[in-house]
């Protein structure tokens, strides 16, 4: 797959709409499988900051609830957009609950799943909260659930992003 096409592989929106990373207009997107009740879950406060201070300079946050890890993601959208919303003030998109791993996994996760971290290793996403960062030209990033969304390196690649 072209580096451009990742870009290109359409999803299901919150409401039911298919999209599109490009949809969103954003040159560079955090990519982020979500959950409500996981112990990364507090993270979903960083990922708010950061849209906060880079929304405005073409970036995104683009989270994908997913329930693969232990049931830690079991409500209905509705439910899922509630607790982003009343719990973290969560302004930035929330699209639909998918399989990041596995036969089933979503085609965006399968392409960003090719994507090596900074150890070098490729393949399953380990957790919630796997971060890839995707940019303008499509190529990827990709952090582990561990590494906080404010760390100094998500954010020097975030600045880097967007300074090209």
């Amino acid at each position: 797959m072209t580096d451009q096409a990742l870009r290109q592989i359409p999803f299901t929106d919150a409401t039911g709409a298919q999209k599109t990373l490009d949809d969103y207009g954003s040159d560079v997107m955090l990519v982020v499988n979500v959950a409500s009740r996981c112990g990364n879950t507090p993270q979903y406060e960083q990922l708010e900051q950061l849209q906060k201070e880079y929304g405005d300079r073409g970036f995104s946050v683009i989270g994908f609830p997913c329930n693969q890890f232990m049931g830690q993601e079991p409500g209905s959208m509705e439910q899922i957009l509630e607790f982003c919303s009343t719990t973290y003030g969560v302004t930035f998109p929330i699209n639909e609950k998918v399989k990041v791993n596995g036969r089933n996994a979503h085609e965006l996760f399968k392409a960003l799943k090719e994507t090596t971290d900074a150890g070098g290793k490729a393949g399953r996403v380990e957790w919630n909260f796997e971060k890839f960062l995707v940019r303008a030209d499509g190529s990827v990033q990709r952090f582990r659930p561990k590494q906080k969304p404010d760390s100094p390196e998500i954010v020097a690649a975030i600045e880097d992003a967007l300074s090209r």
